[in-house]
């Protein structure tokens, strides 16, 4: 009995902090499907849109000029996109001035009142999209193969970091700075 208590005190953290999926890979390239220019507009949960342009190698996010952009796709129901939410805050936080997060849903009959009362508990400082279109981004960008997943871009649009599952803070900063040195 000791030995099976044990075995799921070990495991369920484990499980937790992995990925809503068993693949990872943290530096995959990332490939926008068909070359074609393809336009998103994505609701948010706020009643307003965000415009992202699609073109080859580049992911443009209209009227938001000179920024980094981090993409978290995520949904309600995956603990470890949940622990992301809180550190994507942090991020948002600390460089508000160079950055832009936005955080794309993944699921479908969410009612912008549902999400925004479960943001209400992480104080999201973020723009949140709720919007069918999010399926249709996922897939031009290559697919989603797990949640969280999250893409970092330049200030020039271009992908620069691809991240499967939860990603430490500590990373992420690393590689901000990296672009902000750009």
């Amino acid at each position: 009995m000791k030995f099976k208590t044990l075995a799921i005190l070990t495991i369920l953290p484990i499980l937790f902090f992995a990925a809503c999926d068993s693949k990872s890979d943290k530096n995959q390239k990332t490939t926008i499907i068909n070359s074609a220019e393809k336009q998103f507009s994505l609701n948010t949960i706020n009643n307003s849109q965000i415009n992202i342009s699609l073109n080859q190698d580049k992911i443009i996010l209209k009227d938001i000029n000179n920024k980094i952009v981090l993409l978290n796709f995520f949904t309600t129901w995956c603990p470890a996109c949940k622990v992301e939410i809180s550190n994507l805050v942090q991020i948002q936080e600390a460089y508000k001035n160079d950055i832009v997060v936005v955080g794309i849903l993944l699921e479908e009959f969410k009612t912008n009142e549902e999400i925004i009362e479960l943001l209400k508990s992480y104080n999201v400082n973020y723009t949140v999209t709720n919007s069918s279109e999010a399926f249709d981004l996922a897939k031009s960008l290559g697919g989603i193969k797990a949640i969280p997943t999250t893409f970092l871009i330049d200030k020039h649009g271009t992908f620069f970091q691809k991240y499967t599952g939860l990603v430490p803070n500590e990373m992420l900063e690393i590689d901000i700075k990296k672009l902000l040195e750009k």
